[in-house]
């Protein structure tokens, strides 16, 4: 049987589940390695289709940090650690500025880099680390399979090798307003302090004004932009960033990332079945959103833990609906406490802007038009639906409690 076909048959018995059927291609083009010349022909058309169903995957919409998160939901350690080296291997074909940047921050963040000699092949350098044949195509052919089936998403980037630079503005420099790194690092650094605090005042203080250090970048963003644009050099326009949401309890997850995000001027749409929610909104909020949702989750997951597991009058345990009650009541609450800090920002720096002859409700509903126009875009065919109902009253007060505490997971308990 060719390559090809083992390959096909391979791919088949993923499909129906069927892994004896895996094992034998498997062992067949094991064995084929065993002769140097059949050898050459198994590493070469199995890598030719690892490239090219990556390839295919990114002008599906996906990107390196996508692959990776599904990987991880999907297939082992060692399998997720291949595709990332699937992944260098197919960037690596490109010219460097021809790459969205965030791309290569993706690939970075993963520690994906093409680690073999140039002369040899990434199966090749696999098998001299001392993988042997069979172990190597079982695992190449299961992450072939990962990314031959992926779905199609929203292109939320330019494919790579089709970036064009825009040109510098006279005089140098990008022509739009990009994150202030060092705004970023105290927002870190404020979230860093409230989840390690024991205090619940502390811990109010140090996230309210992680958020209200985002919404004041947010702000002074827009009337960069502003200025850019009546400059003509060119606005900047909403991107989309996709954030995992893991189970167990992802819709209460997704209600807080979804508070996060509009409490940040964002909107954010969930993918279930895929495990993530893509944050549509400015580059100068997107970053912040990330960084603060991840910080909410953690302390919320340590004080939940420590909260230990409940049981109705029968005995019977209710800790699942008791969680799921509070998680929702949590993200509820947060939300509200978010928007309220933005809010006063934005009356703060309303009075500012018009003492300088500048307006600035009209610019932030402006943007909020753009983002909405880009989330119909990417998104005709958005649904609502529910995330489901509450169904522990001690779990929802409890979330709602510390939601007002701001101590989201300080304490050592949660009581009733």
């Amino acid at each position: 049987m060719a390559v090809g076909a083992l390959i096909s048959q391979a791919l088949h018995a993923l499909d129906v589940g069927v892994g004896d059927h895996l094992d034998d291609a498997a062992v067949t083009l094991a064995g084929r390695c065993a002769s140097p010349t059949t050898q050459r022909d198994v590493v070469t058309i199995l890598l030719d289709s690892l490239t090219a169903a990556t390839t295919v995957a990114w002008e599906r919409g996906w990107q390196p940090s996508d692959v990776h998160r599904l990987a991880g939901r999907r297939l082992g350690v060692a399998e997720q650690a291949f595709a990332v080296d699937v992944m260098s291997h197919e960037l690596s074909r490109y010219a460097p500025a021809t790459v969205d940047r965030r791309w290569w921050a993706q690939l970075r963040e993963l520690g994906g880099t093409v680690w073999w000699e140039g002369s040899s092949t990434l199966l090749d350098a696999h098998r001299d680390k001392g993988t042997d044949w069979f172990t190597l195509m079982s695992r190449a052919l299961t992450v072939l399979h990962l990314v031959a089936r992926l779905p199609v998403l929203e292109l939320l980037t330019p494919v790579p090798g089709t970036v064009v630079a825009a040109p510098s503005p006279a005089g140098g420099g990008d022509d739009r307003p990009v994150v202030d790194e060092r705004i970023l690092s105290k927002v870190r650094m404020l979230l860093a302090k409230a989840e390690s605090t024991t205090f619940e005042a502390e811990a109010e203080t140090f996230t309210a004004g992680a958020q209200a250090l985002m919404a004041r970048h947010s702000i002074d963003a827009a009337l960069l932009a502003a200025t850019a644009a009546a400059g003509r050099l060119g606005p900047s326009a909403p991107e989309g960033r996709r954030i995992g949401i893991d189970n167990p309890y992802d819709g209460p997850k997704a209600m807080l990332l979804n508070a996060v995000a509009s409490a940040n001027r964002c909107r954010m749409v969930w993918s279930r079945e895929l495990g993530f929610g893509t944050v549509v909104g400015f580059e100068s909020d997107l970053e912040g959103v990330e960084v603060l949702f991840t910080s909410l989750l953690v302390q919320a997951t340590r004080t939940l833990t420590s909260a230990g597991s409940r049981t109705d009058r029968h005995g019977g345990s209710r800790t699942r609906a008791f969680r799921q009650s509070f998680l929702t009541a949590y993200a509820s609450r947060i939300g509200e406490r978010l928007r309220a800090v933005t809010a006063a920002e934005e009356v703060a720096a309303s009075e500012t802007a018009r003492s300088s002859g500048r307006e600035l409700v009209p610019l932030l509903e402006a943007r909020a038009e753009e983002v909405d126009d880009a989330v119909s875009t990417w998104f005709p065919e958005l649904q609502t639906h529910s995330v489901g109902a509450v169904r522990d009253a001690e779990g929802w007060h409890s979330g709602r409690a510390a939601a007002d505490r701001a101590e989201l997971g300080a304490g050592p308990t949660i009581t009733p």
